[in-house]
């Protein structure tokens, strides 16, 4: 039997089979053996149209139903008009912001370009659409479905209702309710009182709700005063007001809201609203400085600023604290942050003359911050940003946009001995180990030539000297080769891992670094040193101690984090730097009152002074800096308060120790526990001129100062091109004076085996 045969004789049988006894066969003559078998007849091409177009009228039906029953709220008054409380602490209130920013205006107080800038950056298709951009609902429907972020592509109608009706929300339920509330809304208003409410009811930033107040608040001007160049930048700040503000943008923020404003500009060309050589001549016009609020005069305005920015790092929006609601308790202890107020008049403000532009120039372009910090818990527990913000807008506890200077020089001795790094023949790095120090000395083992000058290009060491001696002297030639025998990437990555931050213009790769040549804020070196006290448990400081809304709770990120560098490090640089303390630069802050450790800093040509120091029990980061009024211009601060270099050893010590002797008044203060300072074998020195491992006598055992030096000069500052970052031990109310610096003797018999290192503080 063929083949053929044999697939007939199967057929007839299946037709034997089939019920009724008589074979079912198509119009191909194959029968019930042509129908597909399991779960192929799931999936034949007529149920899969039929379940398809089934979906489609059930979706259909379910969108009609939605329209009909979703219906426009009440306006969302109630988020709109509730305040925010700021508590500090202990719970007493210290600030109330509320009392809505807005006046609602007709759309014919607001010149036609200014409404053209809007719907050419958020919604071209305005006076064309039906509320609703189809794709864009999609795009954004999947955003937030999937967890991409938030919804885009909403119309301006979406984002009235949104802001109207709705709430900042950013569900799938709350989208579909804004979808439908949108074709009605746009079914039963006109498009111009549409675009009017648009306008009113936008949050711009500067607490400025609507185009009224964003005019008032921006450019001084009503609205109806507003032009093309005015109105398109309003348009561009308020994708992420905080951000693009420009009188707080960094560089990418106003980078990206230049964007935004050409953009307007170009799409208003498209349009065919701006002509092509009317629009080369529209230039950009800043906005004026911001005000502060009734009620956040002083330091609370700081203190808010800082909240919120906190807050938003730990995901609550400024549009969401904005919107009202909120009881925020701060960190800040309220006599702490008095005495911190009162340390800054005292020491600083009251010795200034800023009224007096011709004899006291310089007193005008001073600034202080400051940051004072549990390093138990990483609480904030006092906090200083400037003479108010109506003064000063930004708060210079938190500025970013000056150098830390040579308090970079204790984290590159941290990296040292954390990396266990060697000199360049080859021996371990501790507190005892010798360095040349003289002036201008070339760095060895650098593929990137260095050579900084040390303050007044004066010579240390005979030319050896110990890192101790060094480093309370904060001698740049000395920390420029250790950078090298470290590596400069090694550095930065400790750097990070202490809680600095990676901003432009920090490369891993020059030894310039030593000299703190990236930028910083008092905040997270206040982070930094206090993972130095806390025995190298990681501190990043945090001013909110708890946010409640009736919707949500803000849980806090932790303060204390893990082992960001052994305890053996850390203790080794505190004990370091208590020897700054008692015989070097911060010698001005010594005290029976309190066992210290500290590193002062002064940048190039003095536009910086730093001074960070901590106890046992606190920590607290001061800062001063020299800006221009009005161009905010880095100037130097040379002939403060009618004196000389006004560096990291005078006002900002003074403010430190003034402060600090108030903040622990009443507090049991204890000594550092260090038993795990590893300070090094003590060693002949060498009379090589290249660095050298091989340790000697601290500075504490010198008692004839070099005659290379003179003793009254500071120490510490540098003037090299490279941007060092030299300290003072000066006194704030003659900054031109300062103590005679401990020097290594020349007398010395270099065959003589050096004493031991002392342990400072003990």
């Amino acid at each position: 039997m063929g083949r053929a045969e044999a697939r007939r004789a199967q057929q007839q049988r299946g037709a034997r089979r089939a019920p009724g006894g008589r074979a079912k066969s198509g119009k191909d003559g194959k029968g019930s053996a042509g129908k597909p078998k399991g779960i192929r007849r799931f999936f034949t091409w007529k149920k899969i149209l039929g379940t398809f177009f089934g979906l489609m009228l059930l979706g259909m039906g379910a969108l009609v139903f939605l329209y009909y029953s979703v219906e426009p709220p009440d306006p969302n008054e109630k988020a709109t008009l509730q305040s925010n409380v700021y508590k500090y602490a202990d719970g007493s209130l210290m600030a109330r912001t509320g009392g809505l920013n807005r006046e609602i205006l007709p759309i014919s107080k607001i010149p036609e370009d200014v409404q053209t800038a809007f719907i050419a950056i958020e919604n071209k298709s305005f006076y064309k659409d039906s509320g609703i951009d189809v794709m864009g609902v999609a795009r954004g429907l999947f955003n937030t479905v999937t967890g991409k972020g938030k919804a885009g592509g909403s119309t301006i109608t979406q984002q009235y209702v949104k802001n109207y009706y709705l709430t900042q929300d950013q569900s799938a339920t709350r989208k579909v309710r804004e979808l439908i509330i949108s074709l009605k809304v746009d079914q039963r208003m006109e498009k111009p009182e549409i675009l009017a409410g648009y306008l009113n009811t936008n949050f711009y930033g500067r607490n400025a709700y609507g185009i009224q107040a964003a005019a008032q608040a921006y450019y001084g001007v009503d609205a109806d005063k507003l032009t093309l160049e005015q109105g398109a930048y309003l348009a561009a700040v308020i994708q992420a007001p905080s951000q693009y503000d420009w009188a707080t943008a960094g560089p990418n923020g106003k980078r990206l809201v230049m964007i935004r404003f050409n953009a307007v500009l170009d799409n208003m060309v498209e349009m065919k609203k701006l002509t092509p050589e009317k629009r080369k001549e529209i230039k950009f016009q800043e906005p004026i400085q911001p005000k502060a609020p009734p009620g956040m005069e002083g330091q609370k305005g700081y203190l808010v600023q800082a909240a919120e920015d906190e807050l938003d790092r730990q995901g609550i929006p400024e549009s969401e604290l904005k919107a009202g609601g909120w009881t925020i308790t701060l960190n800040i202890d309220k006599n702490r942050q008095a005495a911190m107020e009162k340390a800054v008049q005292d020491e600083l403000e009251s010795k200034l003359d800023r009224k007096d532009t011709k004899k006291r120039p310089v007193d005008q372009s001073v600034q202080a911050g400051a940051t004072s910090v549990d390093p138990k818990t990483g609480a904030i527990v006092a906090m200083y940003g400037g003479l108010g913000r109506s003064q000063q807008w930004n708060s210079n506890a938190l500025r970013t946009d000056y150098q830390p200077g040579s308090t970079f020089k204790p984290i590159v001795l941290a990296s040292a001995l954390e990396t266990k790094a060697t000199t360049q023949d080859h021996k371990p790095i501790n507190p005892n180990t010798l360095y040349d120090g003289t002036s201008k000395r070339k760095v060895v083992g650098s593929d990137v030539p260095f050579n900084p000058q040390n303050q007044d290009d004066k010579d240390y060491g005979d030319p050896m000297m110990t890192v101790q001696e060094a480093t309370n002297w904060s001698v740049n030639s000395v920390y420029a080769q250790m950078i090298v025998d470290t590596k400069p990437s090694a550095v930065k990555k400790t750097a990070l891992e202490l809680g600095m931050q990676d901003r432009d213009g920090w490369p891993a790769d020059k030894p310039a670094m030593t000299l703190g040549t990236m930028s910083a804020n008092t905040l997270e070196m206040a982070g930094v040193y206090a993972t130095f006290d806390n025995h190298g448990k990681k501190v990043t400081p945090t001013i909110v101690k708890s946010a409640t809304h009736k919707d949500r709770q803000l849980k806090p990120t932790p303060a204390i984090g893990g082992q960001a560098i052994t305890r053996e490090t850390a203790d080794t640089v505190t004990k370091v730097l208590t020897g700054v303390v008692n015989e070097g630069s911060a010698k001005v802050v010594k005290s029976s009152a309190y066992e210290a450790a500290a590193k002062t800093g002064t940048t190039e040509k003095n536009v910086a002074g730093w001074f960070t120091a901590y106890t046992p029990e606190l920590v607290t980061v001061v800062a001063i800096f020299g800006e221009e009024p009005g161009t905010h211009t880095q100037v130097t601060l040379t002939g403060a308060a009618g004196g000389g270099r006004a560096g990291g050893g005078t006002f900002p010590a003074e403010i430190w120790q003034a402060y600090t002797l108030a903040a622990l008044k009443g507090v049991k203060t204890g000594d550092f526990k260090l038993p795990d300072a590893e300070m090094g074998t003590p060693q002949l020195p060498s009379r090589s001129t290249s660095p050298s491992s091989s340790p000697s006598q601290s500075a504490s055992t010198s008692s004839s100062p070099s005659t290379s030096r003179s003793p009254s000069t500071s120490p510490d500052p540098s003037q090299s091109s490279t941007k060092p970052d030299p300290s003072t031990s000066q006194s704030p109310v003659k900054p031109s004076t300062s103590q005679s610096p401990v020097k290594p003797s020349t007398s010395q018999s270099p065959v003589k085996p050096p004493p031991i290192l002392p342990v400072p503080g003990n």
